[in-house]
């Protein structure tokens, strides 16, 4: 999963992992959880948190078990390490990129977003729209939705793309 803040990327990654029976491996989680273990604001918690999941993506999938990973991914580091970990164990990636076209409806949504990340400081607008003006564009094949779009059409359309079928 890819895309700014607030865009609505983590609902469609859930309903993914429910269809999938697979994980989702959630950065700001990550970030929150070592916050609250008592790493400091001062340190690279964000890039940290990318490591620990690509960690965690890495053992789930030698396993032989799918799994979903919910980052920004705005930065063609980040997305080279999930294209590194596809090719590395030879698996396939499908990259979900989740937009909105809505200015006012994604600062809306952001600004009303509330989630149980204690510690963990939600993006500001500002914040979002710095990442907006560096987010890199994916070298990899990528399905793009936009969340201004009904969300069970979004899902319906990442599922067929990652190959569940509809039915499931």
């Amino acid at each position: 999963m890819s895309g700014l803040p607030g865009v609505g990327k983590s609902a469609v990654a859930d309903a993914i992992g429910r269809a999938l029976r697979a994980p989702v491996l959630a950065v700001d989680p990550i970030d929150a959880a070592m916050r609250q273990a008592g790493v400091g604001p001062d340190q690279p918690t964000g890039l940290a948190a990318y490591v620990v999941a690509e960690a965690l993506t890495r053992r789930t999938l030698t396993l032989g078990v799918d799994v979903v990973v919910d980052a920004v991914n705005a930065v063609a580091p980040a997305q080279a390490q999930w294209i590194g970990v596809a090719s590395d164990l030879d698996v396939p990636l499908r990259v979900v990129e989740v937009i909105c076209s809505d200015v006012d409806l994604h600062r809306a949504r952001l600004a009303g977003r509330t989630r149980d990340l204690p510690g963990f400081p939600e993006p500001t607008w500002d914040t979002v729209q710095r990442i907006r003006a560096a987010f890199e564009r994916w070298t990899v094949d990528r399905l793009l939705l936009d969340s201004t779009e009904s969300h069970s059409r979004n899902v319906s359309r990442a599922l067929a793309y990652v190959g569940v079928p509809l039915s499931a």
